[in-house]
């Protein structure tokens, strides 16, 4: 089934910001994709999927400044990262919004504000998710109930959007889920020795609620997958990234009120070259992430993600001289290969003229 059946997603009397920043050509589907001179098809074809594995660079980046600077005294709470992080994507958007004189910037373009406003939400809540399972969970096991999001977000785009899932796009996320595994290596299924996962003490109840908070992360991060889809090109970039920014430096600002949590302000300049460096990466982090999902179905693009885990093996060992054991070499190699796969298939048009993600 074609995705431009669903209600969710409108293709007519709205503006098209399809080519608002790039050059444009015109894809199978009958939208607009972006094109190079003398680029091969393969990348204008697969653009969607392409911007999506570069903004898995950047998260990995992103995530690493963030463990580095939590190395450094004193710690920096969640909240403000998230606060630090947030205000440089939404000052840098709205920025390059009224420059360039995109209509709208702060509040979004008509008939996609309510979508608008849902990515926003469920975004923080994947944020606030993810950074709340740490406190209880080691890497690990917060880093494989954070890829469930590419197989929940996939049933979502089903169910939502009526765009196709196939057989090969099913078996290649199953497939770099377990991968991840493989590479996260967590403790309740890996014979794993303390000091190589090492957590404080915590209690059955503590473990239960951080994974409780875990999986409300895997749903928020599955809204806002979602709802950047359905706004697909009626809204800019920018305007999909100042929302998310806004209400998650507003939810944020509330939380440290409400929680009495102290701000830390910077005593080094690498602590403070560290927090610049989490908004910088993750402003190009959603910029290209924003764009691929544009253009690219939910169900294969979500698969994209997965090569997160690659790039933080490939940083880690850069950065900090880790070296992959034989498994984590493994689950990599399953990771690209299944992203690949997802990536070759090529889309069938669907009865009405309309690309769809059947294989």
């Amino acid at each position: 089934m074609s995705n431009s059946d669903s209600s969710l997603i409108h293709t007519t009397r709205h503006r098209n910001y399809g080519s608002a920043h790039l050059n444009s050509g015109t894809s199978p589907d009958g939208g607009a994709i972006d094109r190079w001179p003398h680029v091969p098809g393969f990348f204008a074809h697969n653009a969607g999927m392409l911007y999506i594995i570069a903004s898995q660079f950047f998260f990995a980046s992103m995530n690493l400044s963030v463990k580095m600077l939590n190395s450094l005294e004193p710690p920096v709470h969640a909240f403000e990262v998230i606060i630090v992080r947030m205000g440089i994507t939404l000052i840098c958007c709205v920025a390059y919004m009224i420059a360039t004189g995109v209509p709208d910037p702060i509040i979004g373009p008509k008939g996609v504000r309510t979508l608008l406003v849902i990515r926003g939400i469920t975004g923080f809540l994947g944020l606030v998710g993810l950074y709340s399972s740490l406190q209880y969970l080691s890497v690990a096991d917060a880093t494989v109930l954070t890829f469930l999001t590419p197989l929940t977000t996939a049933v979502a785009g089903c169910v939502l959007l009526q765009e196709g899932y196939s057989v090969t796009q099913a078996v290649a996320g199953v497939c770099s889920l377990f991968g991840v595994i493989l590479v996260a290596r967590p403790p309740f299924l890996f014979n794993t020795t303390p000091d190589e996962y090492y957590m404080p003490e915590v209690t059955p109840a503590q473990r239960l609620a951080a994974v409780g908070a875990g999986l409300i992360g895997v749903v928020g991060a599955t809204g806002a997958y979602t709802s950047i889809r359905a706004i697909g090109k009626r809204a800019h970039p920018m305007h999909v990234m100042t929302f998310f920014s806004l209400w998650c430096t507003i939810m944020a600002s509330l939380g440290m009120v409400v929680f009495n949590i102290p701000v830390v302000y910077p005593r080094s300049w690498n602590w403070s070259l560290l927090l610049l460096m989490v908004g910088v990466f993750g402003f190009a982090a959603q910029t290209l992430l924003t764009l691929g999902l544009q253009r690219e179905t939910v169900t294969r693009g979500s698969t994209g993600v997965y090569i997160q885990m690659l790039f933080a093996v490939v940083l880690e060992r850069i950065i900090f001289g880790v070296v992959p054991s034989l498994l984590s070499i493994l689950g990599a190699v399953i990771i690209v290969s299944s992203a690949l796969c997802v990536i070759l298939t090529r889309r069938q048009p669907a009865p009405n003229g309309t690309a769809d993600s059947t294989a």
